[in-house]
């Protein structure tokens, strides 16, 4: 249990540190927080994932199944105590977000980067870089966000700290450098020597860490510490022009001068110094936490936050002060048992207060802060006010969602917003009783409110309720919150794959509605040009209706009737995607005309276009890592290549083989179970969505027969 701290609340901004824990699946981000927390006095013990005690997984499928699902907000402060360390003796407060590593719950990671300043990417010392490494890497550049690693397991059969580095700079492109050597590997892993000021730190045991001392560095890597400071000081050099001139004169330069420049270097991410460690054997996490203080932004470095003013449409800058008008990001809903709906909220500019209205432009209403919260993973703590950099949460906001702006009234600004990944996976879910329909209608929403890679729909020739999500674990632990949070009983289908529909040429169609029934009749006519686009764009559309052909008021409703077409599908009942629709001309009656007349037209003209512009159906293809002794590589590339695979490349990793492979996520149902078998449990896989893809005619032609449509596929 978090021993709840009261947070001093008037925190200098250059003493904040907002940062993330980022890693692929089973690289150690939980294991490290639960160090950070305890070496920071958050807890008096040390949680053990193992057992179910850790402060940041706190739900009961995160602890049954030992893995992170959402992300957790956690307040703490770190003192830098070495000598010559930027911002010696001063706490610095840490608002910390462990985020999961497994790519079913992708977007808890793309919302934390979102809204942080910093982070820490956990890399396995054993396996260097793996996938879901790439991801959040992606991820963390596509937000800017400036980042230290943390090179973890040294403790590890296989751990190469070296190696880990050098795949960094090839798969990452990263100018990843070593800050500081370990002292020995595997077993004999017991300390590190910082480079910069060449000192040794060794542990006394496994215990808890928290005693080590500094020692001579051992003989034997005196050479290789000379050497891998030389170039830590040539890159840094390299990214200050004073510096370089002292380094090109062969004058001495400071260990602060060097840490300074170091400091810059990483905001702007050109540099990633990269620090060895056990998170498990409580070793090298407070050299980590010191490079935290000392190298990632704090808000006054990011300076200031660019939105757009809704009025004008012009680009627009907030600083990250408290002075500034309001500018926050709702990044996060969670329906919490106890005080209802919490929004997180990160406060870019300005000061939030409790009890206050604020203005959510991205929805034009006015909301009510009721209450302000310091979220402690599940545990709160009441605050009267917020500053700007600060993380928090708030109750009472009744509209908004993530990606929401929230700002001062008189000062609108938007600001950017998040982006998910499409679902990928859909099942059927429908109330076992008469009293489970109202419940589970309550509980879809609320858990497609927290996490917006879940969709729900409902059916429209079946009447079933369908949710969509990233992969099968997210569905499974989404349906098991159902039964334990909501008390939803339920019947759940099978997985199915969320296959898409588009067009492979331009075509044009008709769509007239025209009954007459005695008394006034129903009068609907368009003219439609449809257009395939780039895969992956998504949907359009354009009116180039001239001369009143159309009134005004009917383009709307045809462009309603074009989306619910889409949405339902054409070809075998699936969404229509990457199309360009254009209403260019048509036709009205005085009297007959309405908006549903319009709407149905809509919809049969973009019915009879698309029969015209080949269809053809698409699949999601899935990026899957094998990673496999020797002796069963031949069994796996055979399996994956009847799956209709692409084999990507085989590499050594450690003592293993990976396979990296593009395989249809229609022919990876009970991957699970036959690697298994064909391993003796000894290989693992990683599954992430990578693109969409044309399905083979014969695969789509079974498909379609049983989908019940009567589409025509495209066989050219």
């Amino acid at each position: 249990m978090a021993a709840i701290i009261k947070t001093k609340r008037d925190f200098p901004l250059d003493r904040i540190r907002n940062i993330g824990i980022i890693a692929h699946i089973d690289a150690g981000k939980t294991t490290t927080t639960e160090r950070i927390l305890f070496y920071t006095g958050v807890t008096y013990k040390i949680g053990d994932i193992d057992e179910g005690t850790t402060t940041t997984d706190w739900m009961e499928q995160e602890k049954e199944r030992g893995i992170t699902i959402v992300s957790a907000a956690i307040t703490t402060f770190w003192t830098v105590k070495p000598d010559g360390g930027l911002f010696k003796d001063l706490d610095t407060r840490i608002n910390l977000i462990d985020t999961p590593g497994h790519v079913d719950f992708t977007a808890e990671v793309e919302r934390s980067l979102r809204v942080l300043d910093g982070g820490v990417i956990v890399l396995d010392s054993a396996s260097g870089v793996q996938s879901q490494t790439e991801t959040v890497w992606r991820q963390a550049n596509k937000y800017k966000v400036p980042l230290v690693a943390f090179s973890n397991k040294m403790d590890v059969v296989g751990a190469n700290f070296l190696g880990t580095i050098q795949s960094a700079r090839d798969r990452l492109g990263a100018n990843a450098l070593p800050y500081n050597l370990p002292i020995g590997s595997e077993n004999d892993f017991k300390g590190v020597v910082d480079l910069l000021t060449e000192k040794a730190i060794v542990w006394e045991g496994d215990e808890t860490g928290a005693k080590f001392h500094e020692v001579d560095m051992p003989p034997e890597m005196v050479d290789a510490v000379k050497e891998h400071r030389e170039k830590l000081v040539e890159e840094i050099a390299g990214t200050d022009d004073q510096l370089m001139e002292k380094y090109l004169n062969g004058e001495n330069i400071s260990v602060e001068e060097l840490k300074k420049a170091l400091r810059q270097a990483v905001i702007e991410s050109k540099i990633v110094p990269v620090l060895a460690g056990s998170s498990l054997r409580n070793k090298g996490v407070q050299m980590m936490l010191d490079a935290v203080v000392e190298y990632l932004p704090s808000p006054s470095d990011i300076k200031e936050i660019i939105g757009e003013n809704p009025k004008s449409g012009e680009q627009e800058a907030r600083k990250l002060i408290p002075s500034d008008p309001l500018s926050a990001l709702a990044f996060k809903i969670q329906v919490d048992p106890h005080v209802g709906k919490l929004t997180y909220i990160r406060i870019y500019s300005g000061t939030l207060k409790s009890g206050s209205y604020v203005y959510n432009i991205t929805k034009n209403t006015r909301e009510r802060v009721g209450r302000l919260l310091l979220m402690h993973a599940n545990e709160r703590e009441e605050i009267d006010e917020a500053f700007s950099g600060e993380i928090v949460a708030a109750v009472g906001l009744k509209e908004t969602i993530t990606g929401n702006t929230l700002c001062d009234e008189n000062a609108p600004i938007i600001l950017e917003s998040i982006s998910f990944p499409e679902p990928v996976i859909s099942l059927a879910i429908e109330p076992k009783t008469k009293s489970d329909q109202e419940k589970l209608g309550l509980a879809l929403s609320r858990l497609s409110e927290e996490d917006p890679t879940f969709r729900v729909k409902t059916d429209v020739d079946t009447g079933q309720t369908i949710i969509a999500g990233m992969g099968e674990l997210q569905l499974e632990v989404l349906v098991d919150r159902m039964k334990r949070e909501f008390k939803v009983e339920a019947n759940v289908g099978e997985p199915q794959v969320a296959y898409k529909e588009t067009i492979t040429r331009p075509a044009k169609g008709e769509g007239k509605y025209i009954r007459q029934t005695g008394g006034r009749g129903q009068y609907g006519h368009c003219l439609l040009k449809i257009e395939p686009l780039p895969r992956g764009s998504g949907r359009e559309f354009v009116s180039e209706v001239v001369g009143g052909r159309i009134p005004r008021e009917f383009i709307s409703p045809i462009e309603k009737g074009v989306i619910e077409k889409e949405d339902t599908g054409i070809l075998a009942g699936y969404p229509v995607t990457d199309i360009k629709v254009i209403v260019y001309d048509g036709s009205f009656h005085d009297v007959d005309s309405s908006e549903m007349s319009f709407k149905i037209a809509g919809s049969l003209g973009l019915t009879d276009a698309a029969n015209n512009a080949g269809l053809v159906l698409l699949e999601p293809i899935m990026k899957v890592e094998v990673t496999t002794p020797e002796e069963f590589l031949g069994d796996i590339i055979a399996d994956l290549s009847s799956k209709r695979a692409q084999i990507s490349s085989t590499e050594m990793r450690g003592n293993a083989r990976v396979v990296v492979a593009l395989v249809p996520l229609a022919e990876m149902g009970g991957y699970a179970t036959a690697i298994r078998s064909m391993s003796q449990g000894r290989a693992t896989y990683y599954m992430e969505a990578d693109h969409y893809e044309e399905v083979p005619v014969n695969v789509s032609q079974k498909i379609i027969s049983t989908s019940g449509f009567t589409g025509r596929v495209e066989t050219t």
